[in-house]
């Protein structure tokens, strides 16, 4: 088994908060990884992590086989690897497609390719035309567009995607689906996050949830469909089914 992103006791802490705590993940390469939990259990801060913009605690990462404590090798799997996080980060005084060809140039694409695969890009996101305007002049989904072109402007082999169908309207959710799609089948590694079980379901091959910084589940979608639906299996593993159903009193009348 070849492993794309690997960690092993991996934690951090802020102050006396602890966002995540001994996190062993194992993702083959060539897998569409669904990293499933609540809100505040510690998805974007893994994220952040594994793409170099959060030092850990403690604990070891490995991504691509390149050990991100040594300063090379993390360089290194910076040219390999696109990120959409949480908080976009657009450049707001760019416009789109000066915001990609700062991208591609970053790195290091050669100028005729950044600008095929500018044009290539802004044509598939639905932003052919609006590449004149300003970034801060964007609705959120163009802006999620436009972070997506740019994770994927330099062919990377592993996809760190942080919610990116959030505010995205359907048509643009299938043509990013699809897009997704053929990065795993060339042989590409997306590891992602996403609220929307349904497009886990539909997009991904295997699962990990986490619930208050803790690996509580790690397996293939293969194995979740054997014994239920993945909203069955996400719920017994953080653990909602044990809270008693709530209800408004206004609603009992």
């Amino acid at each position: 088994m070849t492993l794309a992103i690997e960690t092993s006791g991996l934690c951090r802490r802020f102050g006396e908060v602890v966002a995540v705590e001994g996190l062993d993940l194992r993702v083959e390469k060539g897998t569409f990884y669904g990293f499933l939990g609540p809100n505040g259990a510690g998805k974007s801060t893994t994220i952040k992590m594994l793409t170099g913009l959060l030092a850990p605690s403690g604990g070891q990462m490995r991504i691509l086989d390149q050990d991100l404590s040594d300063g090379d090798g993390a360089r290194e799997i910076k040219r390999r690897i696109g990120v959409v996080p949480e908080q976009l980060g657009l450049f707001d005084n760019l416009t789109g497609r000066e915001y990609l060809t700062f991208v591609g140039r970053m790195y290091r694409l050669p100028i005729p390719t950044v600008r095929e695969r500018c044009e290539e890009l802004l044509a598939m996101m639905g932003l052919a035309g609006e590449e004149r305007k300003l970034t801060m002049e964007y609705s959120h989904g163009m802006k999620k567009k436009l972070a997506l072109a740019a994770a994927l402007i330099a062919n990377p082999d592993v996809l760190f995607l942080d919610e990116p169908f959030e505010g995205v309207d359907a048509v643009a959710s299938r043509v990013l689906r699809d897009m997704l799609s053929r990065c795993v089948q060339r042989g590409a590694t997306i590891f992602l996050t996403s609220h929307v079980l349904e497009i886990v379901e539909k997009l991904c091959s295997a699962v990990g949830i986490i619930a208050q910084g803790k690996l509580v589940y790690q397996g293939t979608m293969e194995e979740i469909r054997q014994s239920g639906s993945l909203e069955d299996r996400f719920i017994a593993a953080v653990g909602l089914g044990r809270i008693e159903r709530q209800t408004l009193s206004w609603l009992e009348a």
